[in-house]
Order: C-alpha cells, then structure tokens, then sequence
C-alpha cells in the first residue's frame, strides 16, 4: 500500500513538474500587449536581473515573472542583459524581450540633412537638436570648417560644403555636434567610391570639381530624369566659356556676403555683387560646392547627357519643376518669354 501511495506521489510530482514546464515554456514563448510601446524603458548600469524584470513587470510588458526569472538563472543569460535605452513593441513575447536586452540598444535620435541644403541650412537644423547642445547655428558652422575631414578627398577644401552628405542620420543621445559632422562627412566619403573617383579622373576633373557642378544641378533641377541634361547645359557652356549664369550660385554669393534677402528672388544687386560665385559675372565653375548633392546629382555631374542644350527655362505648363531645353538663343528667348506671360497670369489671379 505504502509502496503504491509513494508510486502515485511521484507520478504526481512528474505530471506536475511537466505541466509547469509546459505553461513556462508558453509564457515564454507567448506575446505579451502592453502598453509602453511608445516610450523608452531605461535600464541603467549595473541593474541585476532580478531589478530588470521588476521593471518590466511594473510597465506590464511581461506578466509573469518566474518562468523568465527561472529562464535566465538555467541559460545563464541573466549575466548577458545589457544597460540601454529600449522600446519594447508590442504585442513581445519575454523570450523576444531577453533577445533585445542582450543585443542592447540606446535611444537614437534622427536629424535629416535635406538634397540643396548648404552649410548655413545645416547649421540651423543642427542648432535645434537639443542632444547636440550647440549654443547657436554659428557653433555649427564653426565646426564645419574642419577641413582636416575632407582632405584625403579635397586637399584645397576650406570648409566642409558640399561634403556634409544629405540623408537621414540617427544617433544616440551621447553624440557630439563635432562627431556627427564626422558623420555626415564619412557617409560623403561612403558614396565617393572608387568607381566616382575613376570617372572623375577620366573627364580629367577633381572630386571638388565634381561636386561643384553636382551642387549646380542640385540646386537646378528637382526631376532626376533633368538632370543628365541640366549637366551637359553647364559642360556645354564651359567648353565655349560661357557664363554659367545660375541663380542658386548668385544666391550663395549673396548669402556669402550677408546680403541674401532669404525671399527666393534674385535681384539685381545680387546680379551686380562681385564674387567668384556670381556666375552671371565671371565664367567658369564656382571655386567650390555650393550646397549638399544627392547621389543622382552626383551621377549627373559624371554621367552628362550628349546633348547641344545651351539653355533651359521652366515649363510653364508644368508644376513638377520640369524644364524645357534649347540650344538656340531664339528658342531660348520664346520660352523664357512664354515663362514669364504665365507668371503675369498667375499674378493676375490671386
């Protein structure tokens, strides 16, 4: 009788060690909904396993404790959970909760350098993110002429225009204005690849060069499918020594000089400003970038269209930024005369 009491007792005990591994291994492996998706969970250094899974509890991302406090004694994993700043989605199973908190993670924040922007535009961006704790945009802009960043690519460079690469950057709070210049310099470095390198050289042209004209289309042409063409205007008009004559250049002039009015319209003092980026007044290529280029501006300025364009003019009948193309002065003038009926339309009407 003894013997068959102490027989069942065991079997109980089997059947109940193996039901409670059965609803462990399920809460381990089940999806929790919780609430705390949107915000941040900070674990700080040195916190023990037990004090991270409290606070996970006390945020309701996991709901039951001792399978996974059991889990991280037998695995061993309670030694590998890393100090962070975590967003946990939702609904998360615990064992997908472990898996983030042993790859650890920090709270990033985004800062988005847009195509055309010059260093004046990406100084005041910078100036507006807190975790940067710049004074102003000219503490910016003081560390943009740290010139030592560029010189493998551009020896001659006296600030770091043009080469502040446009694209979206996400970084950890700790992050420096000066390293993420660094940043933004590096993934340039990332895009001038050995293959642009080479093409440059082929059209017997520097990378400083290249990107001066690639600026020139950025700063023209909207339509990437433009700007091929817009590309073989400006190599067309330096192999006869004709002036460039594009505003965006006239306007970094000005701003240069302090005297940008920041209202979008050229005027003739900015036509008459004496300065190597007026290119209304002097021929040849501006002395450097005049703004960020994006990977298709760069293209552009290596890859020209074959093409005898001399001009191009908005169209008119467009509201895409599109342009239309000539090669003869005639054609040119009807189509900057027909730009120029429509803005007085446009003016008329509102």
């Amino acid at each position: 009788m003894m013997r068959r009491l102490i027989l069942s007792f065991i079997v109980l005990l089997l059947f109940t060690g193996a039901a409670f591994a059965f609803w462990g291994y399920r809460s381990l492996k089940t999806p929790v909904a919780h609430g705390s998706a949107g915000g941040y969970v900070v674990i700080p250094r040195g916190s023990s396993p037990n004090r991270i899974i409290n606070e996970l509890a006390n945020r309701n991302i996991i709901n039951n404790k001792l399978p996974l406090l059991i889990y991280l004694k037998l695995s061993g994993d309670g030694a590998r959970l890393k100090a962070g700043e975590y967003r946990f989605k939702s609904p998360i199973s615990p064992l997908d909760v472990i898996a983030k908190l042993k790859e650890g993670e920090q709270r990033l924040t985004r800062f988005t350098v847009i195509e055309g922007w010059t260093r004046w535009d990406i100084a005041e961006a910078m100036s507006k993110i807190s975790e940067l704790q710049l004074k102003d945009k000219d503490a910016a802009l003081a560390l943009m002429n740290n010139v030592s960043l560029i010189r493998d690519v551009d020896p001659t460079a006296e600030n770091l225009e043009g080469y502040l690469y446009p694209d979206t950057y996400s970084f950890p709070p700790t992050t420096t204005a000066k390293e993420m210049i660094a940043l933004m310099v590096a993934r340039f470095k990332a895009e001038w690849t050995p293959t642009r390198a080479a093409q440059a050289r082929a059209r017997d042209m520097t990378a400083r060069q290249i990107m001066t004209v690639a600026s020139l289309i950025e700063t023209e042409a909207k339509l990437a499918a433009e700007r091929p063409l817009v590309a073989s205007v400006i190599y067309n008009r330096l192999r006869l020594n004709m002036a460039l004559g594009i505003d965006s250049s006239i306007i970094y002039a000005s701003k240069l000089a302090g005297k940008w009015r920041g209202d979008g319209k050229v005027y003739q003092s900015d036509l008459d400003r004496p300065s190597p980026y007026n290119t209304r007044r002097v021929t040849g290529l501006p002395p450097a970038p005049i703004a960020a280029s994006s990977r298709s501006a760069i293209d552009a300025a290596l890859n020209p269209a074959s093409t005898d364009f001399l001009y191009y003019v908005r169209d008119p009948a467009r509201d895409d930024g599109a342009h239309n193309f000539y090669a003869r002065d005639a054609d040119f003038a009807r189509g900057v005369q027909a730009l120029r009926e429509w803005e007085r339309q446009r003016d008329a009407s509102r």
